[in-house]
């Protein structure tokens, strides 16, 4: 983002703030805009409708429509994509931001995700193949706050993050040193989001990772001489009611999470009277799967998963496998070496190779097997997918969309006979 729409951002800041002021107190005397008045039979129906003309079409090669869920035991109704920002500011220009941005909604995508810390958290191993700089910290939603001032906020739901432990970000607060999961963490964090995005509340806060000492972003295994105190879940619980008392948070939810971790904090919720989170955004592809799909099942816990990295980082487009090709000298992965080393520097690549082999078999493109996979899941409230380029972002969509719903039966089986060969190739 150029240097002079980040000043103009800070030399209005103390405007924006009193602006805001004045509309949160009308903003906190009314109620959060419903996402869909009908019944739940009348939706259910039309649901079912939706679906069957959906599954003609994509037997036809027809585009199908957008799908919508509910996200959890909220009342947020979340198209079944979810656009992901963590590219502007650093590979997409403002320009270019808002162009995708527009695009996506006119496509039916109602939702957006975006971090305070947008680009990787500090860990050997990263979620993002961007690495974050204090210098770019918070641009991506600066870009987003000029693309909302065309659009009605109660049309577009923004989910966003918190920062869970770090001692290496520290930059990121005025008032810590170390990031926490803490009451002046949430609250300084929640209203720099708010100042940034120029809006007066977050539709969905996440904590980024947890507090507490747990194996994310390319660990694999619960190292017990990591174990450090963490900030009790009740407290966590505690700090977001403040927040979403004030009518600046509508819903809570976790990211990187574990199903030990959803279960306490479900715990706390019922027994503290305390928010309950509705969701947990964790990857999820053809290479990486997890263990919580019992605790996201809607007879369970009913937390809505959002679904980051479907495309494994990009490994799973196939575009990587032939490292002298254009389009792998310009994907992320090889432009910021060390980042998702888990699909680079594993046995991920020789089982991606396995995954466009099958595609081609039943004449499918790399991106539509892997996007119809996650898109399919019955636990998958909605799948994460981000862009660099209008076109990368139009390729995907039009793939999510062309797919036969849900995947034949035989491709799915074939799947299956992989994946239990093949189980975690990313650890290796």
């Amino acid at each position: 983002m150029a240097s002079a729409t980040v000043g103009s951002a800070a030399t209005s800041s103390s405007l924006i703030s009193n602006n805001r002021i004045l509309r949160r107190v009308h903003f906190m005397r009314r109620s959060f805009p419903s996402q869909s008045r009908r019944s739940t039979s009348s939706r259910s129906s039309s649901s079912a409708s939706r679906m069957a003309a959906n599954a003609i079409k994509a037997k036809h090669g027809e585009k199908t429509a957008l799908q919508y869920k509910k996200l959890g035991d909220s009342d947020l109704l979340i198209s079944e994509i979810t656009l992901g920002t963590m590219t502007f500011g650093e590979q997409t220009s403002e320009k270019e931001a808002h162009q995708i941005l527009s695009y996506a909604f006119d496509q039916g995508i109602n939702i957006l995700d975006t971090a305070e810390a947008v680009s990787s958290p500090p860990f050997a191993v990263s979620p993002y193949p961007i690495p974050m700089t204090k210098e770019t910290q918070g641009r991506t939603d600066l870009y987003i706050a000029n693309w909302l001032k065309s659009q009605p906020r109660d049309k577009v739901i923004i989910a966003t993050k918190v920062c869970g432990y770090s001692e290496r970000s520290s930059y990121i607060r005025d008032s810590a040193k170390v990031l926490r999961v803490d009451a002046p963490n949430i609250k300084e964090s929640v209203e720099k989001s708010l100042m940034r995005l120029n809006t007066d509340y977050i539709d969905l806060l996440q904590i980024h990772w947890p507090d507490r000492y747990v194996p994310v972003f390319g660990e694999f295994f619960y190292d017990f001489n990591k174990w450090r105190p963490g900030v009790p879940f009740e407290e966590q619980l505690k700090a977001f009611q403040d927040v979403m008392n004030e009518g600046k948070v509508r819903y809570i939810g976790v990211s990187n999470e574990t199903s030990y971790g959803v279960t306490e904090f479900i715990h706390a919720a019922k027994v503290g009277g305390l928010p309950k989170i509705v969701s947990i955004q964790n990857s999820y592809n053809l290479l990486t799967r997890f263990d919580l799909v019992e605790v996201c099942h809607p007879n369970n816990c009913n937390i809505g998963l959002l679904a980051y990295s479907p495309l494994g980082g990009g490994i799973l487009t196939g575009k990587y496998l032939d490292p002298d090709s254009e389009a792998a000298k310009k994907g992320r992965l090889n432009l910021f070496p060390g980042y998702m080393e888990r699909y680079m520097k594993s046995y991920s690549k020789e089982v991606t190779v396995k995954y466009v082999d099958l595609a081609k078999k039943y004449g499918l493109s790399p991106i539509q097997l892997a996007l119809g996979f996650v898109r399919d899941r019955p636990f998958v409230t909605s799948s994460i997918i981000g862009a660099t380029t209008l076109d990368q972002l139009r390729e995907n969509i039009d793939a999510f969309l062309t797919v036969e719903r849900p995947l034949p039966q035989e491709v799915m089986q074939d799947i299956e006979y992989i994946f239990k060969r093949n189980k975690d190739p990313a650890i290796d």
